[in-house]
């Protein structure tokens, strides 16, 4: 279990970085003369949806599919199997995702437009949030990893539940009718001990095309997936789920995610001015999350410690949790998922600086929770030179 661990917050690690260069890369790009190249190719037509919608709701959806298989396994066998283990990270999550929306809401709540933005800090970004840790190597204690593991899986679970309620549009009750079935077939599927994958695919593939089509965000197919496929094989056959999970993880960590940088971050500054950037939407969002996750982070976890209804892990004190509750506040992709889906096209300029606000309270929450983790982790063993 361990080196499973040790495995995923590895590749989490050099997915992070990835990221960061193809942000770096869509910004420059988005600045440049290519602009109008980048945006030509992003609004291409392939059958019947644009580059940049099969990556938000295609691609996509394999992410999401990676977060079922990941909770899916946590719940069964890992960090979250147990209530003692689950529950201080599970209410981390909670207070890390209530918090920063209200941040948000106290700024917006006057301008009805950009309240439909309010979860857009609420969400953590797992590879971004591990990558930075992993950059202090073996100073972060194995079970402070695992904290910062479980609360950004879970807080990924309450992100597709917020997108699953609050962010679908007209829905099809024809299309409706066909996700259910597919769902009901995929559990049925796992209710009889089938463990061929390709069954599980063929299904799922058809709830990806039913739910793109009901109004329902067509990533939320990913997760029901996800859950539905079995953990274990038949008598010594290996796991269909880590199979799955295994084979995808590559694809998405240095494929997908750096893809959906590449198509999300590249956010044009003509037209861009401070009176913008220091409007109530970005500010909302860059302060819910270099404040607000803090803050709902640290309260929660003090609370359930005072009301005895969880205990900190092994190894940890509040100064680590404050430092991770900072690194929880780098939002970036799955707080530009939800932007695109608050805002989208429809406000185009909204959608701009809700981007350059999670930019913003992503950099400096990577900045803070990075430099206070290295201050509160042991310092590195100086080598003696007996010469």
């Amino acid at each position: 279990m361990r080196s499973m661990i040790r495995d995923f917050l590895k590749m989490e690690s050099s997915s992070g970085i990835l990221l960061v260069i193809a942000a770096i890369l869509a910004m420059c790009v988005a600045n440049s003369p290519l602009n109008g190249m980048y945006q030509g190719f992003l609004h291409t037509y392939v059958m019947g949806m644009s580059l940049s919608h099969w990556i938000n709701d295609g691609l996509m959806a394999i992410f999401f599919l990676i977060i079922g298989l990941e909770v899916k396994r946590e719940l069964i066998e890992g960090a979250l199997k147990s209530k003692e283990t689950a529950m201080f990270p599970a209410i981390a999550a909670v207070g890390g995702m209530l918090a920063p929306a209200l941040v948000y809401v106290m700024f917006n709540f006057q301008n009805p437009d950009a309240m439909a933005g309010w979860a857009i800090p609420a969400a953590t970004d797992i590879a971004f949030a591990l990558g930075i840790m992993a950059l202090l190597g073996n100073r972060v204690p194995v079970s402070l990893k695992v904290f910062l593991l479980a609360l950004a899986i879970i807080d990924d679970l309450g992100a597709v539940l917020i997108i699953a309620f609050f962010y679908t549009t007209d829905l099809s009750m024809t299309a409706l009718v066909v996700g259910f079935l597919s769902t009901a077939v995929l559990f049925m599927l796992n209710s009889k001990k089938v463990t061929a994958l390709h069954w599980y695919l063929l299904v799922g593939a058809i709830l990806w095309f039913a739910v793109l089509k009901s109004g329902v965000h067509a990533t939320l197919a990913g997760v029901l997936l996800g859950f539905a496929i079995p953990l274990k094989g038949k008598g010594k056959e290996p796991s269909p789920l880590k199979t799955l999970e295994h084979s995808l993880h590559p694809y998405v960590a240095f494929g997908i995610l750096p893809l959906f940088a590449l198509a999300n971050a590249g956010i044009s500054l003509q037209g861009v001015d401070i009176a913008g950037l220091t409007s109530m939407l970005p500010m909302g969002i860059a302060l819910g999350l270099l404040v607000g996750k803090p803050i709902g982070i640290m309260s929660f976890c003090w609370m359930a410690l005072k009301l005895n209804i969880a205990k900190l892990p092994e190894g940890i004190t509040m100064r680590h949790i404050f430092a991770v509750s900072l690194l929880c506040g780098v939002g970036f992709t799955m707080s530009i998922f939800i932007s695109s889906l608050a805002f989208g096209f429809e406000k185009e300029t909204m959608d701009t600086y809700a981007r350059l606000g999670i930019l913003l309270g992503s950099t400096g929450s990577a900045v803070l929770g990075y430099c206070v983790l290295s201050f509160v982790l042991p310092k590195p063993r100086v080598a003696v030179n007996n010469h």
